[in-house]
């Protein structure tokens, strides 16, 4: 029954759809990490000049919890998930790359190129796979028409 159910939700899902769901359930629970327990603010003074890190961990919950309802949507639809998911770390690599140069922070650059291509470019890159796109496995030539 449960395999049943699993191959159920994979098959509403698709690959989209489980991306989004994986990707809005750890951000969701990285907002919920600065909620929590919040880090030093170092690289990101930009951010807790306007307010504190636990406020901005909202940013990462809510886009999170739009990232992870997003999977259920219909392809084409889901476009909102993808959206929710660049910001927060489009926002961090921003306040990172200021840090570096204002010289607030000089590991900062290094931060904001992980978060550019880890996060905004892994989102940008599955925004844009189709649902189907894998072809079909080549027959091999033993196994072609009978001449």
């Amino acid at each position: 029954m449960p395999r049943r159910a699993a191959r159920r939700l994979r098959k509403r899902l698709g690959r989209r759809g489980i991306f989004l769901l994986i990707l809005g359930t750890g951000k969701t629970c990285w907002g919920v990490s600065f909620l929590v327990d919040p880090p030093d603010d170092h690289g990101l003074q930009l951010l807790t000049d306007l307010c504190s890190l636990r406020h901005w961990s909202w940013l990462w919950i809510i886009c999170g919890l739009i990232t992870f309802a997003s999977a259920f949507l219909k392809i084409g639809r889901d476009r909102i998930g993808f959206l929710a998911a660049f910001a927060p770390p489009t926002v961090w690599a921003i306040a990172y790359t200021v840090a570096v140069a204002t010289g607030d922070y000089s590991r900062g650059g290094f931060v904001a190129i992980w978060y550019l291509t880890s996060h905004v470019g892994v989102i940008w890159w599955a925004s844009t796979v189709p649902e189907y796109s894998v072809p079909p496995a080549p027959r091999p030539p033993w196994r072609g028409k009978a001449s």
